[in-house]
């Protein structure tokens, strides 16, 4: 396997490139960068808000600068990132209280922000990225398309001007055409960005997309693009120097994505694997050089391309990321170039080590980004604590992670938690050891979106390298998930057992007792990932610590009773059932009382919480009084977050899907709507802070007339 090439210093008594470098972000991308700094022996420099005091990255950093307090008033705690990780002034204070001579921006945040790059030439800080022409052409995406179109760059047809009014865009829609994408002038990631099928839908998503770009960005401008169908998003790394030197590393596929969101990439393209491929391939790494060039680019960058998969010669361009990206690790393991060293090295006015001759792709690479989501409920966020974590490693196998036992999962920042990248000989020994990876990546305590990675790498076409940015919308409905099924729910009525074991420790379901005669049978009450109930009835006991003792009788619900048995090892435990081992992983947690039971197996996860008789007793009235297929007339939140927006005046009449709040998490916005007809009440306001399931509306059906007495 190639890995990643480490350039020792010229001389070993040379002083490092800087002094030392502050890191302005945070999460996985902070870990991976002081990676490299630790390697080059350049002290690093964490910054952290308040969510973020107990994080990974701080305690891997040599030195950690607390940025702000928490939210303004009214904000319940909550951590805004615009008052720490978007701080200009907080951050070039903290460079100068620590004597930091460089700023490393990772990506997000501040790492494409014109001013942050003035801001610290003023302070005589190097920025490691690009210059500020740089940052202002490219960093607004209209500015961006229009100087390139200028050189003559093929871009996508649309309307890209400075100012434009939601008015104005309306205008506009019609000669752009339908269907047609509103995007964000600032930021990526697909954050604001909105597909627009038809005249009607334009104005309710156009105040959408502004309230979001001005949330996640500070800038609500938006542009219009066609809309073109089924096409293949396939992006250049480019390399630069100060003394003129560009050269690209080869070109990454990022068609596999989700709502303009990125969740699997490789590299090289599948699409260029033929003759005609890679003359296409030369021509599109030209191109992203020359657009860096135009406006003097210096480190490392990415254009983004639109390529035509029935036409894959034809590629326009859509933007450049003039940063590093998410996805960068994929490009490093085929080329062996340490793309944060390089960063470091150009900052610093080194010039680059290798010429576009020397640059060799070497094998394939794919990667898969790890989310705190449900997808199986829409792709919700979700939070929690790590109770348990086994993260992959082997041969091919790289994990950048923000992840560690313990650690809180909040809702106030980006839901990414890791990546695993996995580099093969090929396509598919890649294909097969990023699979490997993710079935053996074990994290209990949050829920998350790898048993959908390993679905999605599954799918025919995915094997075959036939992608497009569709492909996953297209599948998504005909996924199916894993559910929790008798052997899961055995387990876990053992291992609650096991845990008030007076032989094992107290645990925290210790219920010593004495009885006359044989022992009796025991109950254990589940909830299910659905709010049901499940009991499982136990009857005989077991050594819990080996294979060996007697095999208790177990029943689920009204089911036939089988023998079971369960060895426990650390955070491994294998079930038994009538003679059929069931491996899992475990782990107990779930709040101050821990009574949730979370099992793992192959990349899939489950929470069994482990209900008293009031739990119980409250969710089968729940299910008794909300019968199937009925609407609710509460509106409940289905994640933690913060309402930003609300579309109706309490008492308001309201009609079935109508719009009525909008709750945020994670940087991302969850409308919430009436399920019926009837009259609203407001339970919160805009800037409140809202829990998983608490009811926001309530909708009251229209009054039946009273009978006359």
């Amino acid at each position: 396997m190639t890995s990643v090439k480490e350039t020792p210093l010229s001389d070993p008594g040379q002083a490092p490139l800087f002094a030392k470098v502050l890191v302005a972000n945070r999460g996985e991308i902070a870990c991976r960068v002081m990676r490299t700094l630790r390697r080059l022996g350049i002290p690093s420099v964490a910054v952290y808000s308040d969510a973020d005091a107990g994080a990974r990255h701080v305690l891997e950093a040599d030195e950690a600068v607390h940025l702000g307090a928490s939210g303004g008033s009214g904000s319940g705690g909550r951590q805004s990132a615009v008052q720490s990780y978007l701080d200009i002034g907080a951050i070039v204070a903290a460079c100068r209280a620590v004597g930091a001579d460089a700023v490393h921006p990772g990506y997000g945040f501040l790492s494409e922000n014109e001013a942050f790059g003035r801001a610290l030439e003023e302070a005589g800080i190097a920025f490691v990225g690009p210059g500020v022409e740089a940052l202002t052409v490219m960093g607004d995406k209209i500015r961006a398309k229009n100087h390139v179109a200028g050189f003559g760059v093929p871009v996508v047809p649309g309307i890209a001007r400075p100012g434009l009014t939601d008015s104005d865009l309306v205008q506009a829609a019609d000669g752009v055409g339908y269907p047609l994408l509103i995007k964000p002038s600032a930021g990526g990631g697909g954050k604001g960005m909105h597909v627009v099928e038809s005249a009607d839908e334009l104005p309710r998503a156009l105040a959408t997309a502004r309230r979001v770009a001005a949330a996640a960005f500070g800038d609500d401008t938006l542009f219009l693009e066609r809309l073109i169908r089924a096409p293949r998003h396939i992006e250049v790394q480019i390399l630069a120097d100060q003394h003129g030197t560009t050269i690209h590393l080869g070109e990454r596929e990022c068609s596999l994505q989700r709502r303009h969101q990125k969740v699997i990439e490789e590299a090289p393209s599948p699409l260029f694997d033929t003759p005609l491929g890679a003359e296409t391939r030369e021509r599109i790494g030209k191109a992203a050089c020359d657009a860096a060039r135009s406006v003097g680019y210096v480190g490392a960058g990415t254009v983004e391309f639109l390529v035509s998969d029935e036409a894959p010669e034809e590629f326009f361009f859509m933007e450049m990321n003039t940063r590093l990206q998410v996805e960068h690790p994929v490009t490093e393991m085929i080329t062996g170039v340490d793309l944060v060293e390089q960063q470091l090295r150009v900052a610093a006015g080194e010039a680059l080590g290798l010429a576009q001759e020397d640059v060799r792709l070497d094998g394939h690479a794919i990667e898969a980004r790890v989310y705190a989501e449900v997808p199986r409920r829409g792709f919700l966020p979700a939070t929690g604590r790590v109770e348990f974590l086994s993260e992959p490693a082997g041969e091919g196998v790289r994990v950048d992670s923000s992840l560690m036992g313990g650690l809180e999962v909040g809702s106030d920042f980006d839901p990414m938690l890791s990546k695993a990248i996995a580099w093969g000989r090929d396509r598919q020994e890649a294909l097969e050891r990023l699979d490997a990876a993710l079935a053996g990546y074990t994290i209990l305590g949050v829920q998350t979106n790898i048993e959908y990675l390993r679905l999605l790498l599954a799918d025919p076409d995915v094997q075959k390298g036939h992608l497009d940015t569709t492909l996953i919308e297209r599948r998504l409905e005909h996924l199916e998930f894993r559910e929790a099924g008798e052997a899961e729910y055995v387990a876990a009525a053992l291992l609650a057992d096991h845990l008030r074991d007076p032989a094992v420790g107290a645990g925290p379901w210790r219920a010593d007792s004495w009885r006359l005669g044989a022992p009796a049978r025991r109950r254990v009450t589940l909830g299910t990932p659905d709010g049901g109930v499940t009991t499982v009835r136990v009857a005989g006991a077991q050594d819990y610590g080996t294979d060996s003792g007697d095999e208790p009788a177990v029943s689920v619900d009204t089911g036939p009773e089988r023998k079971a048995s369960l060895a426990v090892v650390g955070h491994g435990v294998t079930l038994g059932l009538d003679g059929e081992p069931h491996p899992y992983s475990w782990a107990v947690g779930g709040g101050s009382d821990g009574r949730t039971l979370f099992l793992g197996d192959g990349g899939w996860t489950v929470a069994l919480p482990v209900l008293d008789r009031a739990q119980r007793l409250e969710r089968v009235l729940d299910g008794v009084h909300h019968h199937a297929g009925d609407a609710s007339p509460e509106v409940r939140s289905p994640m933690p977050g913060t309402v930003v927006s609300v579309a109706v005046a309490p008492g308001q009449a309201v009609e079935p899907g109508q719009p009525l709040v909008s709750v945020e998490a994670m940087k991302m916005e969850h409308q919430l709507v009436a399920a019926l007809a009837g009259t609203v009440q407001l339970h919160i306001s805009v800037g409140s802070l809202v829990k998983a399931d608490q009811v926001v509306a309530t909708v009251t059906p229209a009054s039946t007339a009273t009978p006359e007495i």
